[in-house]
């Protein structure tokens, strides 16, 4: 393995008792994972890219360790310096991986973003984190929003795109060409404190908040890949997750490349299951990754057609799985769907290791790299099997974990307090040690005196045959203070009636407790989300 500090363990116990990251003196993952792979197996297959309109690149450790040098290059001659601010909108295209390496040889603060933000986004995420630059890709709409947003984004001085110039913009492509081959060294400043990547959450309830990591955050993602997605030098991943958000660097980034696996890239507009399947069954992919909303499209397809066979290990986060999307993936498939649970301001908290057995509905055991715990409204540590907050019992800048609310300390106080970091998701651990999530804390329904996570919910609804997707949220009610409420998605062939509001309540009350029964149960088209693919569960309560 590229890291010294992956082992294997016999047992989860052992896991638990030895595994830690301890990050060296002035780590730059640029520098000490992909060129020192380009020296140690220059030939080894980095990564494997391909779109929705059927072409193909690959590129060799040696291959990206040259381009990000150009890139980084590059960068230098256009003005950019150590701590500058750089906005990356760049999709799937593999410029995102050579653009990031080389603002990572440069210190400069890479900002990934999502080409859905309109107009007002852009303004607001510029001014917010002083964007210096902003590279996208060569795609007229994305490149006009940009344009648009500049006579209010006074701290912007250069414009970079792929593909040609045009007027007012650099060609990022043009320019990496032009410093392909060269041999001057790149002068390395950073530390481990320098603030590396800028995330912008996607903002459930109110703005953004701009969470920072330094430079020891790529190592956080040990967890991620070695232990989570249970990768090795052979192993072919894919995550299924745009560049703007963090998942892609818990996915298609950093823990994948420090365990040495190919990274298999799937460029594409439209997600299309069928062409996914049909990518992993071509490219002999081993390792999968996505969110629940894509497995619960998963299940509706006749799996069998294609050839799976590849695939030695699933992995699931980004929201809860429901225990019904888990039991019928693997009779279709025969594999488990391993769940992790973390944010944009950590790595993977509650992960289900490759030294447990998966329990249908849990998001596994704590991540003993850190210091884990459930804790009450006064931050007493709960017992088991009852409701707590997940908190972690660390410091800001530890590895993995997030530096603080870039230019907020009021939110980054409110979430560091009392020695703890308080996530806001509130879950109960079992006897044994297995994590149940149950919602966040300002989703929980409190109704006639019970405190009622939508998760569990929504789970025992998804039972149902009729469900597709459902949400489930508190309503005012004069008389228990809130009433448990779902919206429904119903599958093809059901028809929205009394009479299946009717069955679907009963059905619940025969699995679980007659005070989590929804009493207001509503058929919709589609849930509020972010354009993260999260439900917004506050749009539906405030709808």
């Amino acid at each position: 393995m590229n890291s010294i500090y992956m082992n294997d363990y016999t047992n989860y116990d052992d896991f638990a008792r030895n595994f830690r990251i301890n990050a060296p003196e002035n780590y730059n993952f640029a520098f000490d994972c992909i060129d020192a792979l380009a020296k140690t197996q220059p030939d080894k297959l980095a990564m494997i890219w391909c779109n929705d309109k059927g072409e193909e690149k690959r590129y060799t450790f040696s291959q990206l360790s040259a381009i990000s040098d150009a890139a980084a290059r590059f960068f230098l001659s256009i003005g950019i310096r150590r701590s500058d601010a750089v906005m990356l909108i760049l999709k799937r295209r593999v410029q995102f991986w050579f653009a990031l390496l080389g603002l990572m040889k440069i210190g400069a603060v890479s900002i990934p973003a999502t080409h859905l933000l309109a107009k007002e986004d852009v303004i607001y995420r510029n001014n917010a984190a002083s964007v210096a630059y902003i590279l996208t890709t060569e795609e007229d709409a994305l490149t006009d929003t940009v344009e648009d947003a500049m006579p209010e984004s006074p701290t912007v001085r250069k414009l970079v795109k792929l593909g040609a110039s045009k007027e007012g913009w650099l060609s990022f492509d043009d320019g990496v060409a032009a410093f392909s081959g060269k041999d001057e060294p790149i002068e390395r400043l950073t530390q481990n404190t320098d603030m590396m990547m800028l995330y912008f959450t996607s903002g459930t309830t109110g703005l953004p908040k701009m969470v920072a990591h330094n430079f020891t955050y790529p190592l956080g993602h040990i967890s991620t890949a070695r232990y989570w997605h249970s990768l090795h030098p052979k192993s072919i991943h894919i995550t299924l997750a745009d560049t703007g958000w963090a998942k892609a660097a818990w996915g298609k980034l950093f823990g994948q490349w420090l365990c040495e696996s190919t990274i298999m890239i799937y460029d594409h507009d439209y997600f299309d299951a069928h062409r996914f399947m049909q990518v992993i069954s071509q490219y002999k992919v081993t390792s999968l990754c996505a969110p629940p909303t894509a497995y619960r499209v998963f299940i509706t397809m006749n799996l069998q057609s294609y050839d799976l066979s590849s695939l030695e290990h699933v992995t699931s986060a980004g929201e809860p799985l429901n225990e019904e999307v888990f039991t019928r993936f693997k009779a279709m498939t025969g594999l488990s769907i391993y769940e992790a649970y973390g944010q944009t301001e950590t790595t993977p908290l509650v992960m289900t290791t490759p030294y447990i057995e998966p329990r249908p509905g849990s998001t596994g055991k704590f991540n003993p790299a850190y210091d884990m715990v459930l804790v009450d409204e006064f931050g007493e540590e709960v017992g088991v099997g009852e409701a707590g907050e997940i908190c972690v019992r660390a410091h800001p800048g530890d590895v993995g974990i997030y530096m603080g609310y870039y230019r907020d300390e009021v939110l980054t106080s409110e979430a560091w307090r009392g020695g703890l970091y308080h996530t806001g998701d509130i879950a109960r651990k079992d006897e044994d040690g297995y994590i149940w999530y149950i919602g966040r804390s300002d989703d929980i329904i409190k109704s006639a005196g019970y405190r009622i996570g939508p998760f569990e919910v929504e789970s025992v609804i998804m039972k149902h045959p009729a469900v597709l997707e459902c949400a489930v949220t508190g309503v005012p009610n004069a008389l228990r203070g809130s009433v448990v409420k779902a919206s429904v998605i119903l599958n093809n062939g059901y028809e929205a009636t009394e009479k299946l509001k009717g069955e679907i309540r009963r059905f619940v009350k025969s699995l679980t407790s007659d005070y989590k029964c929804p009493r207001i149960i509503e058929f919709v088209q589609e849930l509020p989300k972010t354009i993260s693919g999260k439900v917004q569960r506050m749009s539906i309560k405030n709808a």
